[in-house]
């Protein structure tokens, strides 16, 4: 008797766990349906919990596979490091998707800049932004403040690069002696291995964008900038003026830098004797250029022998609305293959 109780038994133990492994796999599909269809246009879930959202590992190919892109007009601005993306790589998106219409707008007071973009953008006037540094903690505080959450999506890598005047006979500068030349303990290029010529040190103001921020936090360590450092009005009026300063030096975002025939891009070491070029080797002569021009050294700002480099971001809104879409859209069609050789065309390095 107990014997054909057994039988009878094990025939049920078996179609048991065979109808909770099919139940199981389907609430795991039905749990990706559900997931492809929130509106993210990567299929992945971006952090609204104040952490930087880390790039999506899904990988898609070409602007037209990006989903929920959303139509309408958008407007967007902010950092002026952004100019050759917006340039270059925003009329290839358009193409693509031509009701999703991009509209430039400039701060109606001030400079462009990463700060105003995100101003901006608290106040209504973007629907997304672009920006060189990721979000301060007083910006995260308002927006979450005001209902508004934002999130920091990573698509590019930059870099800061050191331009000085074509004539100057000088082999590099280490950070530390870009921090003495920017806090004024170094004012003359005789103390830093040059000849001895009087350093004129060129900066935007501190207000003006999110590279001047970054500089000032990452690179001299919230350190002000010293009352030697003279105020230009942006990165075109900074390189005019190293070109015509035989002492003049300026920072930028590199790739405004690197393949400028006026000036001279300044190879860059966390160490003495231990330089690294922010563009390609080898270096193209001003007489060569424009026919030529230097290329960004994308391999030592990838690897991180560069020593000053940074990542480049789309602030957007976390609050589910119609412009919390457009720049989670935009965001994802830059991070696709052909947006990643897009930027990369464009002068910045691919993040992924």
């Amino acid at each position: 008797m107990s014997q054909g109780n057994n039988n009878n038994v094990l025939p049920l133990l078996i179609s048991l766990i065979f109808t909770i492994a099919i139940v199981g796999v389907a609430g795991v599909l039905v749990m990706r349906l559900l997931n492809s269809q929130t509106g993210n246009p990567l299929g992945e879930l971006l952090t609204q919990d104040g952490s930087t959202p880390s790039t999506p590992d899904v990988t898609v190919e070409t602007f037209a596979e990006v989903r929920e892109v959303p139509s309408g007009v958008f407007n967007y601005g902010g950092s002026t490091t952004w100019a050759p993306i917006r340039r270059d790589v925003d009329p290839l998106i358009q193409t693509v998707w031509p009701n999703f219409r991009l509209r430039y707008v400039d701060p109606p007071t001030g400079t462009p800049g990463s700060g105003s973009g995100i101003r901006m953008l608290l106040n209504n006037q973007l629907a997304f932004s672009q920006s060189s540094r990721p979000l301060n903690d007083q910006e995260r505080q308002q927006s979450q403040s005001q209902g508004t959450p934002l999130d920091a999506i990573p698509v590019a890598i930059d870099g800061l690069a050191i331009a000085v005047n074509h004539n100057l006979p000088l082999a590099g500068l280490t950070v530390n002696q870009v921090i003495d030349i920017y806090t004024g303990k170094v004012n003359n290029w005789s103390q830093v291995g040059g000849p001895n010529l009087a350093i004129t040190a060129f900066s935007r103001r501190p207000e003006d964008g999110g590279t001047v921020e970054f500089f000032i936090k990452e690179v001299l360590g919230e350190r002000p900038l010293g009352s030697n450092v003279v105020m230009v009005r942006d990165t075109t009026d900074g390189l005019r003026r190293v070109a015509s300063t035989l002492g003049g030096i300026y920072y930028g975002s590199a790739p405004e830098i690197v393949g400028q025939c006026s000036i001279r891009p300044l190879p860059l070491g966390r160490q003495a004797n231990t330089f690294v070029p922010p563009y390609q080797l080898p270096y193209v002569e001003p007489a060569r250029c424009p026919a030529q021009r230097n290329r960004l050294n994308a391999r030592a700002f990838q690897d991180g022998s560069y020593p000053i480099t940074r990542r480049l971001f789309v602030i957007v809104k976390a609050d589910g609305s119609a412009d919390a879409q457009a720049g989670r859209a935009y965001a994802a069609l830059l991070l696709t293959n052909q947006g990643q050789s897009a930027i990369e065309q464009a002068g910045y390095v691919r993040l992924r």
